[in-house]
């Protein structure tokens, strides 16, 4: 690892997860070298060889991939809540020995949590490595103990940008520090649909079922599926026509089916795993179902909406600053049952205006979200540089 690199990329993001925290700074990387600017990055050890690395490595970047023992999967849902993580001295140790290689002009902290590790923050900081932070998850039940929080409150303004995918997200982290976050810039994720998608919109007459969608990682912690197998439980859901659809796949996929059953729901709900390409899934859809309990800003919903897909989503995250109640979707206040329910009913009894919802959310995603994010934020990153 001789080659020096104007811009360094370390994802923190565990085990073997995939989201939308990772396309931001891997495509990133890959259209900054494509201009022939040098990158290196480091990234957590992956079960699987991603394909992703191997295109970047084929573009001439250099790819680290760290080394050090895997915590289980419901320590990611503690970390979210304390910022803890037991992988912290050998990860630190291997991501200094790589900016140290590397010699970079700028490092990108990415994670898909609230921030990046602090540590790797002050590790930047002390070695006078300029540095900006990507934040992509949260919600309001994050909170860091005291002395964690006062490490943040020093580490985030050394940074030159803390990057936030929604301005909620933004918000929660600085109500929860008690300060306002001046180099903070909201940046939007890259979507897996070409900006003027137009597939079909599925028959549905009076007498046709309803078509519902949902899309994301079989990870109830976070995504909520369980709400959502609740809600269409009840017995005004039992003589309707729909059906339900879970796109991606995760580590809960057996409980999750267990649970349809248990509900009596098994013969309506389908689990399809990975679909590609995306705008398949909206062919054959009418509606997005979004039930959960934290997010940043959705990648799904993004590309439900540039296919012209009304959504049924939580009010969590930046969700409401894309989905405008009553009008290209429907919102739940709370991650609850009972407030999914409520949003479903909603939408059930204006299944007549869904298309004309989703031609309604097509036109105003495009005017929240640029055509080209990845060309945007490598921009940004250059001008830093």
């Amino acid at each position: 690892m001789q080659k020096k690199s104007p811009i360094a990329f370390v994802s923190t993001l565990p085990g073997n997860l995939w989201g939308g925290s990772e396309e931001l700074w891997s495509q990133t990387a890959l259209r900054l070298a494509g201009k022939e600017v040098p990158v290196a990055v480091s990234v957590s050890p992956w079960t699987l060889i991603n394909p992703v690395f191997t295109t970047l490595q084929g573009a001439g970047v250099i790819v680290q991939q760290r080394h050090h023992r895997r915590r289980p999967f419901l320590m990611r849902a503690w970390r979210k809540l304390y910022l803890h993580d037991d992988n912290r001295p050998s990860r630190l140790v291997t991501i200094e020995a790589f900016l140290r290689a590397t010699f970079p002009k700028l490092v990108v902290l990415s994670d898909g949590d609230v921030l990046p590790p602090v540590e790797v923050m002050e590790l930047c900081a002390q070695n006078g490595w300029p540095f900006v932070t990507i934040g992509h998850s949260n919600y309001d039940n994050w909170w860091p103990d005291d002395e964690t929080a006062e490490r943040l409150r020093k580490a985030l303004p050394a940074a030159l940008r803390c990057y936030f995918v929604s301005r909620s997200n933004q918000a929660l982290v600085e109500n929860h520090l008690g300060m306002n976050l001046t180099n903070a810039e909201i940046v939007r994720n890259p979507f897996n649909v070409a900006f003027d998608a137009a597939p079909r919109w599925p028959s549905h007459g009076p007498e046709d079922e309803l078509r519902l969608a949902c899309v994301g990682r079989l990870q109830p912690i976070e995504k909520g599926q369980d709400i959502l197998f609740g809600s269409l439980s009840h017995s005004s859901w039992a003589t309707r026509r729909w059906r339900l659809t879970l796109y991606g796949d995760g580590p809960v996929r057996n409980g999750l089916s267990r649970l349809a059953d248990r509900l009596g729901l098994g013969a309506r709900i389908h689990f399809a795993g990975q679909v590609s390409p995306v705008d398949k899934i909206w062919s054959e859809n009418h509606v997005l179902l979004m039930p959960s309990r934290w997010e940043g800003m959705p990648l799904t919903i993004i590309e439900a909406m540039l296919c012209a897909r009304p959504v049924v989503a939580t009010n969590v995250g930046g969700i409401k600053e894309i989905v405008e109640d009553g009008v290209t979707g429907f919102l739940a206040p709370t991650p609850t049952v009972e407030s999914i329910r409520s949003a479903l009913e909603h939408m059930w009894t204006r299944r007549s205006d869904l298309q004309d919802m989703g031609k309604t959310a097509a036109r105003v995603i495009r005017t929240i979200i640029p055509s080209d994010p990845i060309e945007v934020f490598s921009q940004k990153l250059l001008t830093l540089v």
